[in-house]
């Protein structure tokens, strides 16, 4: 079959809701059969598909050397293809069947065999830096396991799936880099594991909707509250969510000399992941650590502050004492 352009390529639907990864499975999905693409071509859907869904890519985008951009495109596209099959389709069976099949794609990308857009593209940029196929892998783990565990019982446990949640992104974009000395390695899965956390404190009630409860049970029996308590908003709650943010902070503040590694693009976009992340847990400190009554999110012109302290070189303070 020869290559076809994009505006030719057939398109399903869209159901409301739907993203365009759920869309796109009707033409390049495991029941039916891919065309053939060409390489630019595969870059040229990546790049479409992470424009369309990551609201700060256009941020990070602007400061990446030209060579470098189609390839964080392709990374980007195989972490929202990832995401979307373990998290859009509200059916765990099928879920696990897709994310069996799209581990396979996975596999036959690491031997140049995939039809996939997404892994003929990643297939060059894991080749061109010489990147491991096991980061990429792990993050597959982590998918896999959302669909069958939905809470933890201890901190150990949590970190365990940061390990595979988050951590393996960071890695890979060391790769990009080329910046993965041991030390650098450890920088970065702090901040990553930092991100992590802190996401989970911004969307600890959302997530609880959803029938996920990233907070460690140990952590609600210190602060002598349950999981039914913590979903009624008891006065204990801000106490705990608290202490956890302090975590995420210590590990976002730890991992911060990675912003002094590499070349300028990656130290620009360390000083903008920290100083989100930093970001978050301040806003939900000024919330009085009240997640239930309003949405924390950061705010359009505090997204421009950091973009602009990402840029001059000018580090978001870690703010609060920290505890570990």
């Amino acid at each position: 079959m020869t290559s076809q352009p994009l505006s030719k390529l057939p398109k399903a639907p869209v159901r409301a809701g739907s993203t365009q990864v759920l869309t796109d499975l009707a033409w390049c999905g495991p029941d039916s059969q891919s065309p053939r693409w060409g390489l630019d071509q595969a870059f040229e859907y990546c790049e479409k598909l992470a424009k369309s869904h990551y609201e700060n890519f256009s941020v990070t985008h602007g400061w990446l050397p030209l060579e470098i951009r189609p390839h964080f495109c392709s990374i980007y596209a195989y972490c929202r293809w990832s995401d979307d099959l373990a998290d859009e389709l509200d059916d765990p069976v099928r879920s696990m069947r897709l994310l069996g099949w799209w581990r396979g794609e996975l596999q036959k990308a690491s031997r140049g065999e995939s039809l996939h857009p997404v892994f003929v593209a990643l297939h060059h940029t894991m080749e061109t830096y010489s990147l491991s196929i096991v980061p990429f892998d792990d993050l597959l783990s982590a998918f896999v396991q959302d669909q069958s565990v939905t809470s933890y019982e201890d901190d150990q446990q949590l970190l365990d799936y940061c390990t595979r949640s988050a951590n393996p992104v960071g890695r890979i974009i060391l790769g990009l880099a080329r910046t993965s000395s041991p030390q650098a390695i450890e920088w970065s899965d702090s901040i990553c594991t930092g991100l992590q956390i802190a996401n989970f404190c911004q969307d600890v009630s959302l997530d609880a909707t959803r029938g996920r409860f990233y907070l460690p049970k140990e952590r609600l029996d210190r602060g002598r509250i349950t999981q039914s308590q913590w979903g009624q908003g008891s006065d204990r709650a801000p106490k705990v969510l608290q202490e956890w943010t302090e975590q995420a902070r210590a590990h976002l503040s730890a991992g911060a000399p990675l912003a002094e590694q590499g070349p300028s693009w990656f130290r620009r976009s360390v000083r903008l992941f920290v100083g989100g992340g930093l970001q978050i847990l301040d806003n939900i400190a000024r919330n009085r650590f009240d997640v239930w009554s309003q949405p924390v999110e950061v705010t359009k012109f505090q997204k421009i502050r950091l973009a602009v302290r990402a840029v001059l070189g000018t580090p978001k303070s870690s703010g609060s004492k920290i505890r570990a």
